[in-house]
């Protein structure tokens, strides 16, 4: 059984998603991969309460880490690029060749960058953190205008 609650933030409302195993997805209100069926709107669920604090205690500034069990479901490959988007340090960014390099396989930054993209946990799962190469904001699914935001909060130092 999967439930959902929606956070609301200074981002835009935040759809979560969890089951009984963990957290399945974060999502902001144009993501494309949010799933047509939710489950039942059940914001006290021990997951989604744990994960509607910390978001609201990241955006706040006043969390660096999280401590969420994770229940995305994947292929091995993205399950593998998801891991190492985690072991990003707060405040940090890498290009999507350097995640493709900590992902094994350097030659794969097409596919790291379309894992990355399919990542269903925003922020708590970092795909914000990867860049292009010159530095630019690259695609972001919850907008590159939010991804430009959560980078200045992390860089704000707060």
């Amino acid at each position: 059984m999967n439930y959902y609650t929606i956070l609301e933030s200074d981002l835009g409302p935040i759809t979560i998603q969890a089951s009984d195993e963990g957290l399945l997805g974060i999502w902001f209100e144009q993501h494309t991969t949010l799933p047509n069926e939710l489950g039942h709107y059940l914001p006290e669920h021990p997951v989604l309460s744990a994960a509607a604090t910390q978001l609201t205690e990241y955006l706040s500034g006043t969390r660096h880490q999280f401590s969420l069990p994770l229940a995305a479901k994947g292929t091995e490959f993205q399950s593998k690029v998801w891991e190492v988007l985690c072991s990003i340090p707060y405040g940090e960014s890498i290009s999507y060749q350097e995640l493709a390099n900590r992902v094994g396989n350097p030659k794969a930054v097409r596919a790291v960058g379309t894992a990355n993209g399919r990542n269903p946990i925003s922020i708590v799962v970092p795909c914000h953190r990867v860049i292009g190469k010159d530095g630019k904001l690259t695609g972001y699914a919850g907008g590159v205008d939010r991804k430009l935001k959560l980078l200045e909060l992390e860089s704000s130092g707060s």
